[in-house]
């Protein structure tokens, strides 16, 4: 099949289209928005950082604008408004709940303690009793917590320090034995999985696994507009041995097209559905994990944006800060901004704000500026506090000078 060519700043606009970035936000968001949107998308990731919101409520704000979060409460663990449901999808995910069958062979998999990580699988061989005495304890009194379990035992030892009652509810959440039926205050509160998923996602037939990764590429496809094979193999964390037939049969059906884009030294792949706008207009302030920028290759490689999350680097040693979030500023990544909600004090704390690849800072300080007010107001924070650290931050108190002055 002939490869079709495009430049560098085309490949940029197909991925913010496929993304929902070309598509107007709505006047006010409702349910079926967000429906729409994790459905394109295909999956939200969670993280327990909390230090701004939680990971899984941005890619929304960033798209549709300041929504109630209670809709994705809801649309995760509110009964018969459900239709995300929580699995390893890319890391910790929320996922649309049609996406439940095309993840049962990855749940088939790790019943028979295949592509799981070595910790818990010499668990499950050393406990294999145990885990089905919680299993069995699930069933009588659910939905439960971990810290709720009889015989829990301490928090220890690898896993990020769980319990042994914890590393069993997992093991039986990965194998699809159990799911999250709720959260408290972030902790995931499990219960079998047929007591929790609607009726018709546990009937649905069950592909069998390779047309089910088949499925998982094209979504990831969709989700990307254009993208390597790496890039759609970590959308769904395939594991590229099993998924690369799998990208070949995509192409050889023809709904993968093969695509050149200039710059790029991998061949890519454009879905049949992407669209190239004459030009995208955005705003918004990324997660970290926001499945733009996720995959830290396809970040630097459409916008030669180099980022490292830098949680776990000590303090003397971060360039940029704690939780930075890229800026997009309509088609370019322009900015990376280090937040923090300072819920005591009602104030949403801008520590460090750098500019991307130089040039005049003075209009990127002029959209963010509303950028950070919109974040504030979604965050029920009533001040915006701007730190003096990076090349940015100057230009933003400047910008807000301006506006004070501008409204006298």
């Amino acid at each position: 099949m002939k490869r079709v060519r495009f430049s560098l700043a085309e490949a940029r606009r197909i991925a913010l289209a496929a993304q929902g970035f070309a598509a107007p936000r709505p006047a006010e968001v409702e349910a079926r928005h967000l429906r729409r949107l994790t459905r394109r998308l295909g999956l939200l990731q969670i993280d327990s950082v909390n230090v701004l919101a939680r990971a899984h409520y941005l890619p929304a704000l960033a798209r549709l604008g300041p929504y109630p979060r209670e809709l994705l409460d809801r649309a995760a663990y509110d009964g018969r408004r459900r239709h995300l449901f929580e699995y390893w999808g890319h890391e910790a995910s929320l996922l649309p709940i049609e996406l439940y069958p095309l993840l049962r062979w990855r749940m088939a998999d790790a019943q028979r303690l295949q592509n799981l990580w070595a910790g818990i699988v010499r668990f499950h061989r050393a406990e294999s009793r145990y885990i089905e005495l919680v299993f069995d304890e699930v069933r009588a009194r659910g939905p439960i917590a971990a810290s709720e379990l009889e015989a829990a035992g301490e928090r220890a030892g690898p896993w990020w320090g769980w319990s042994k009652g914890k590393r069993a509810l997992e093991y039986l959440f990965w194998s699809g034995r159990v799911t999250t039926a709720g959260r408290r205050n972030f902790e995931r509160v499990y219960d079998l999985t047929e007591r929790v998923l609607p009726k018709r996602a546990l009937a649905a037939p069950v592909p069998e696994k390779a047309a089910a990764q088949r499925e998982l590429l094209l979504i990831a496809a969709r989700a990307l507009g254009i993208a390597t094979a790496a890039d759609l193999f970590d959308y769904f964390r395939l594991r590229p041995a099993e998924a690369r037939p799998r990208l070949a049969e995509l192409v050889d059906a023809k709904a993968l097209v093969p695509a050149t884009v200039s710059g790029w030294s991998e061949a890519a792949y454009l879905h049949t559905a992407a669209k190239l706008p004459r030009r995208i207009t955005a705003r918004a302030l990324l997660s970290p994990f926001d499945p733009l920028v996720w995959y830290r290759p396809r970040a630097e490689r459409l916008w030669g944006f180099h980022y490292r999350i830098e949680i776990y680097v000590p303090e003397a040693k971060r360039r940029h800060g704690y939780y930075v979030l890229p800026f997009l500023l309509n088609e370019d990544l322009v900015g990376r901004i280090d937040l923090k909600a300072d819920r005591a004090r009602g104030r949403l704390q801008v520590r460090a704000a750098h500019l991307e690849h130089g040039g005049n800072p003075e209009p990127v300080a002029e959209a963010l500026l509303p950028t950070l007010a919109e974040m504030a107001g979604w965050l029920g924070l009533g001040e915006i506090e701007l730190g003096r650290r990076g090349n940015l931050a100057a230009a933003l108190s400047r910008a807000r000078r301006r506006g004070a002055r501008a409204s006298d």
